[in-house]
């Protein structure tokens, strides 16, 4: 191995250097501030789990993202979390078990075998909330409005979010009697919005000229707002619970333009993103200049029905390091430069100012660096036995 290779970090992973990870500490804390003030209690994951747990009722794409290791002391599989929302919903359900609605929120590293355009790097620090034990809408609109409130927390101006009903696809393929092989084809050519394979899927598969009018339809149904109104008059024989799916989304609509002026909604039916995972509704927010959504979410009811308590769940995450780099981090240059002297007076008045929140940065001996280079805009200057701050000339 050469010393060049030494440097080198596997692909995927990487490092954050200053200033950038003062940005992040300090975002870090504010979107942890802002999600206490809304009732949310911090918890911490382990970094690995017993397989059993973590990946429990989350589906194969969770499985081929988690790396994977034997546990020395009990032989048993292991992995490394991908992704923190079962493990909190497994606090919910076994470790706290507390009655009625259990606001929780997080912000850790997580490791990921492979990145895709959806998911970024392989390890994201991700942060987030998690609304447990309310199935109603206003959950809903609750972790909605948070989610946009902490994208602007991190300087996020215009956004755009998508917004989808994994319910509406989940009624009419019920309600159609596929068979698996022929609901994972319909699945899989509705993602792509391949309207030429659907139509001739649904042609094939489906028998009940209104139900396969309605699927050939869903794919075509997004834009603005105005889609919701289409897909009423579209869906207007569908099962029930197609209609209570429009609804609730006509409801998160509302909610986002009356608080988040900044926000331009987009609606897409056939976004079926986490499809055996979530439930109910769904959304990804985005902003110009970035090829993949900042915040991603939606309902993903009775997750905690394998620890022995089933509870509904609406959540969201988002990654640290890309939301830090919605404002352009310069470098420091706000500190205070002390010379290197034993004067017990300055020793003093560094402390003082240190505990009154400032930076200062005392020179080592024979350092020949000097404040500018240390990012200092000001310097202690001794004048008539007293240790003074002044603007660096």
């Amino acid at each position: 191995m050469t010393i060049a290779d030494r440097w080198l970090l596997p692909d995927g992973m990487d490092e954050v250097l200053p200033p950038q990870a003062t940005r992040m500490e300090h975002l870090r804390r504010a979107l942890l501030d802002l999600y206490d003030r809304w009732g949310y209690d911090l918890v911490i994951p382990p970094a690995v789990e017993f397989l059993d747990s973590l990946l429990t009722g989350t589906g194969t794409d969770l499985d081929l993202q988690t790396f994977k290791l034997t546990d020395q002391l009990s032989g048993r599989m292991m992995g490394a979390s991908a992704d923190v929302t079962p493990q909190v919903a497994r606090m919910d359900a076994h470790s706290l078990k507390r009655s009625g609605p259990a606001r929780l929120c997080y912000c850790t590293t997580v490791l990921r075998a492979k990145a895709d355009k959806h998911q970024g790097g392989r390890s994201p620090i991700q942060v987030g909330v998690e609304l447990f034990g309310h199935a109603g809408l206003d959950a809903d609109i609750e972790v909605l409005r948070l989610a946009l409130t902490g994208l602007e927390v991190s300087g996020a101006g215009e956004m755009h979010l998508a917004l989808s009903h994994i319910g509406i696809y989940r009624a009419l393929v019920h309600a159609a009697a596929l068979s698996d092989d022929s609901e994972h084809a319909l699945f899989e050519a509705i993602e792509r919005k391949a309207f030429n394979d659907v139509d001739a899927l649904v042609a094939r598969d489906v028998h009940d000229p209104a139900l396969a009018e309605m699927l050939q339809t869903l794919p075509r149904l997004y834009g603005g707002q105005d889609v919701l109104d289409q897909a009423r008059e579209a869906f207007a024989g569908a099962p029930p619970a197609v209609a209570a799916a429009l609804d609730e989304l006509q409801a998160l609509c509302r909610a986002v333009t009356s608080n988040h002026l900044s926000a331009e909604v987009y609606i897409d039916l056939a976004e079926l993103r986490g499809y055996q995972y979530h439930t109910g509704m769904v959304f990804a927010a985005y902003v110009p200049g970035y090829g993949q959504a900042l915040a991603k979410g939606g309902r993903y009811d009775d997750t905690g029905r394998a620890f022995g308590r089933a509870r509904p769940a609406t959540g969201f995450s988002m990654d640290l390091k890309l939301l830090a780099s919605l404002v352009e981090s310069g470098p420091r240059g706000d500190a205070i430069w002390a010379p290197a002297d034993d004067d017990a007076t300055l020793t003093q008045t560094i402390a003082r100012l240190r505990a009154s929140g400032e930076r200062v940065i005392q020179a080592l001996p024979g350092q020949r660096v000097g404040p500018r280079e240390q990012r200092c805009d000001r310097q202690l200057v001794k004048t008539n036995d007293e240790w003074r701050v002044e603007q660096l000339a």
